[in-house]
């Protein structure tokens, strides 16, 4: 429903606030790319002659040179026509900030920031500064020595270094901007959710250490070091019980009391149960399929995890779910179509019998 909300988001966009490029894309004289360089750099023009007058030059311009080399040139071009001063328009543009978060392969993630211009390179540039005194000092030690250190010698390029140290700053300091007059922030920690096969746990050395990965919210596999030392470090944790053959959850418990049904579920749902979303199912709530008011029961077979986004959908629109057996949940759209959103298998040891000899 996202990426069908973001193309018709688009697609309105393009033609009815820019038509001539809408008509020179159709004609073929400018490419999908050319017509998204122009449309990013219009967007913040608001008079409709003004955005005709750019739409015109920057087609123009659009069929003699390469999207990426466009983009500059609208760019500066855009601002011909602009009715509002650029401190005008970066007071509401600073409305827009935000930061995300895109897992990558191999156990890693992408964190991103859309904030102020000055406010994201001076952060850059404090931690290029920071990275390169690490390096300085490094430098100076091993000049120093008198003879060979036994400690490993720091390879670690700027990049990584920078990397390193945007971590250490986040986890561990103490927020000083935009803090509470009581400091609520300083007391925040980092949260994350980590499934742990228990063979995982053991040595990669020991015999049997032939555990599946363990995942990040149900979704991104990390690699057993890590999450031996998460696992040592948790002040409680949740044991998962999986079937032997099937992989399916039987039941979750806790050395620590706590809300079981929700760990259950969390841990069956591990996301959002609407077909296509995958919001974890931490950030999400949980639903009665059958609604609590007419009589369903707060159970496991009448609960599955939403994100807030879906659960205002399904209680506010004619979406409907039935639950069938298995975690099974079965949508019936607007249409009359049927889909069926089945539990993700958890990572886990799946044993089976030996081939014959």
């Amino acid at each position: 429903d996202r990426a069908v909300e973001r193309r018709m988001s688009e697609a309105s966009w393009l033609v009815e606030r820019f038509p001539a490029v809408w008509e020179a894309q159709g004609r073929g004289l400018i490419s999908a790319a050319h017509a998204r360089a122009i449309l990013d750099a219009g967007a913040h023009l608001h008079d409709a002659s003004e955005r005709s007058a750019f739409a015109d030059d920057a087609v123009a311009l659009a069929q003699t040179t390469s999207p990426n080399r466009l983009r500059p040139l609208v760019r500066r071009l855009a601002e011909r026509f602009q009715e509002r001063t650029v401190t005008e328009r970066h007071r509401d543009a600073r409305e827009q900030r935000r930061v995300w978060v895109k897992d990558a392969g191999d156990g890693m993630a992408d964190l991103g920031m859309h904030g102020p211009a000055a406010l994201v390179h001076g952060m850059f540039d404090r931690l290029s500064q920071m990275a390169h005194a690490v390096q300085q000092e490094n430098a100076r030690a091993e000049r120093g020595a008198t003879e060979p250190s036994p400690a490993t010698p720091d390879t670690r390029t700027v990049d990584q270094l920078r990397a390193d140290l945007l971590s250490d700053l986040v986890l561990t300091g103490t927020p000083a901007g935009h803090d509470t007059a009581d400091g609520l922030l300083g007391e925040l920690r980092a949260r994350v959710e980590v499934t742990v096969p228990v063979l995982t746990l053991l040595r990669d050395d020991h015999p049997t250490a032939v555990g599946a990965p363990a995942e990040l919210d149900g979704q991104t596999p990390i690699d057993a070091e890590t999450a031996r030392h998460l696992t040592g470090g948790a002040a409680g944790w949740d044991r998962v019980l999986t079937h032997p053959i099937s992989g399916a959850t039987l039941a979750v418990d806790r050395y620590r009391p706590s809300e079981e049904l929700r760990r259950h579920l969390r841990a069956r749902d591990q996301r959002c149960r609407f077909p296509g979303c995958g919001l974890a199912a931490r950030k999400s709530d949980l639903d009665h399929s059958h609604d609590a008011a007419r009589g369903g029961k707060t159970e496991h077979r009448n609960l599955a995890t939403l994100c807030r986004r879906h659960h205002t959908l399904k209680h506010h629109s004619p979406w409907q779910v039935r639950q069938r057996p298995g975690g099974l949940l079965e949508w019936t759209s607007p249409t009359g179509r049927s889909y069926l959103d089945r539990p993700p298998p958890r990572p886990s040891v799946v044993f089976a019998e030996a081939a014959p000899f």
